[in-house]
């Protein structure tokens, strides 16, 4: 019997529908299963119905106060800006925060009954959405952090506790702008966790950063400070989208259907799967 993997995909900005990640699902299965066969447990974090609701009420309100210019340009602004505002902890209140933090956990529970609470887990994130995987695995490193609220939708298994934490990649990242408000830059997560050498020695991890020179939101990490170049194993230069976007901001939005992207992924999940299961390695 052969080791799975667990894999999340985690929007950014946007609101995505529920089946957002389904097209990269397909691809990474595709490259993937003649190898992992089946053993590749792939499931998305869908956040953003989290604002949904808020979002809506928000601009039904300022409408009503004037003409507003620039319709397209003003959603990305509240799809990005106004959602990282409201995702903060304030002195006051940290319904959101918990809120997406509650996804996330629920997801990863999921995944620990579905392909096994020890396996090794990859994280694909995007946008925004590499902010609130950093917040959450830094939470789950330091547990005083934790809310009570999220710690209701998580079990103890390894995987949930990002223990086996193998695989992170981060695309158009704004890490470095979130950066600013710490001293020095701030603190990345563990990376890799300290468990994981426990569960699975000499086990083949990596954290890419991966980004376009072209996307104004997303930018390398390494250099950040000292930490941050321990952790990240590569900051990765790609250009997405196609011939008329790849040169542009829009370029932010295209990460995720890039087979420059996806197959430097897909390769290192078959590196992982190999090491897990040498004896079937070796007879596919």
């Amino acid at each position: 019997m052969t080791q799975k993997i667990a894999v999340v995909i985690i929007h950014g900005i946007g609101k995505p529908p529920a089946d957002f990640a389904d097209s990269l699902i397909d691809e990474i299965t595709r490259l993937c299963s003649p190898k992992t066969g089946a053993d590749v447990i792939i499931r998305p974090i869908h956040w953003s119905p989290v604002l949904q609701g808020e979002e809506t009420r928000l601009i039904s309100r300022v409408v009503e106060g004037g003409t507003l210019r620039f319709p397209r340009l003003r959603g990305f602004m509240i799809d990005f800006i106004a959602d990282a505002i409201a995702y903060q902890i304030t002195p006051f209140d940290r319904t959101v925060y918990d809120s997406i933090h509650g996804v996330f956990a629920r997801t990863l529970r999921e995944l620990a009954v579905e392909a096994g609470p020890e396996v090794p887990l990859c994280i694909i994130a995007h946008s925004l959405g590499t902010i609130i995987t950093s917040n959450y695995l830094y939470d789950l490193q330091h547990q005083h952090l934790i809310s009570d609220e999220v710690r209701a939708q998580m079990a103890v298994s390894p995987l949930e506790r990002g223990e086996t934490l193998t695989l992170m990649y981060t695309m158009g990242s704004p890490i470095a702008l979130w950066s600013m408000r710490y001293p020095e830059f701030g603190k990345p997560i563990m990376f890799p966790p300290p468990e994981l050498s426990i569960h699975y020695p000499d086990i083949p991890y990596e954290w890419v950063n991966l980004y376009d020179p072209d996307d104004v939101v997303g930018y390398p990490l390494k250099t950040l400070n000292e930490q941050y170049g321990q952790v990240v194993t590569e900051d990765r230069e790609v250009n997405v989208g196609n011939l008329l976007e790849q040169w542009t901001p829009i370029s932010h939005l295209r990460y995720w259907g890039d087979m420059d992207v996806i197959r430097p992924i897909a390769d290192q999940i078959v590196k992982v799967w190999e090491y897990l299961n040498p004896e079937h390695a070796e007879k596919r």
